[in-house]
């Protein structure tokens, strides 16, 4: 194998412990961000039972990991071009399946990753929302969680109870947060300290702040158009906001070590789904 292929890939799971957050349009808008600066971006729907990226940005796509699983195609048939270049790899919500995988769809899927590993610097996963498995399995696999939070107590609590899980159960021990749909910088801090003293209070675990998305009707406007608000409205609150997140996440480490490389996300993954 060449160095293009097995350089560490930065793997990135935006989750929100509850609908509603905001989480699929900071995992777009934060991806389109990124490949902006000259990442090179794939974005997995890892919502199995309601994928809504390609709705989000009007796609249509063709195919999606399920025919990968069962063999109709390709991992490169599947991949749809978003915005900015920006590398869709759409959900199934038939791939409850892969729990039941066998040695030889293991094996499979872990080809059908590295075939588009040489092409990508970052695998952004937006999960579902909520605390299942599912979820769980795909926070267990990435190197960096991002929690999506908002000012209502209801999604302070909820994203506590899905990182209580993943710190006691799996051992995760850094979760970084983003305060999405506040006023301001102050009021993004504000949601973090109320969320950080919780965690302080009962769990060993960092929480670190990587930033906060401001209310924005151009936002808004976007959703309806069905386009990233990167995109459409570069000049807006919010487009700024992403930039400035992006800038975040590209300062992250990248871990040297095997677990870099896409082949492992995949394996991580595979071996906590054999777990349940």
């Amino acid at each position: 194998m060449d160095n293009v292929s097995t350089k560490p890939i930065q793997v990135v799971a935006v989750t929100g412990g509850k609908g509603g957050v905001g989480k699929t349009n900071v995992s777009v808008n934060l991806g389109l961000a990124l490949t902006n600066i000259g990442r090179r971006v794939t974005l997995l729907d890892a919502d199995l039972g309601l994928a809504n990226i390609d709705i989000l940005l009007g796609l249509k796509p063709r195919h999606t990991l399920k025919d990968v699983l069962d063999a109709t195609c390709s991992m490169r048939d599947v991949v749809i071009n978003g915005p900015s270049d920006l590398k869709i790899v759409p959900a199934a919500s038939g791939l409850q399946e892969m729990v039941k995988l066998g040695a030889t769809e293991h094996a499979g899927l872990i080809s059908a990753f590295s075939e588009i590993a040489h092409n990508m610097d970052v695998l952004l996963i937006d999960t579902a929302a909520g605390i299942s498995d599912d979820v769980v399995n795909f926070l267990c696999a990435a190197q960096e969680v991002v929690v999506v939070v908002c000012n209502e107590p209801t999604s302070i609590t909820d994203a506590y109870a899905l990182i209580k899980i993943i710190n006691q159960q799996h051992d995760i021990t850094r979760v970084r947060v983003v305060a999405n749909m506040v006023r301001n910088n102050e009021d993004g801090r504000s949601v973090f300290v109320k969320l950080r003293n919780v965690t302080d209070r009962f769990l060993d675990i960092a929480l670190l702040y990587a930033g906060c998305i401001p209310h924005d009707e151009q936002l808004r406007r976007a959703v309806q158009k069905q386009r990233a608000v990167c995109d459409i409205y570069p000049a807006s609150k919010s487009a700024l906001a992403f930039r400035q997140l992006a800038s975040e996440v590209d300062s992250w480490p990248i871990p040297t070590v095997p677990t870099g490389h896409l082949e492992f996300f995949v394996e991580r993954l595979v071996a906590e789904q054999q777990l349940h």
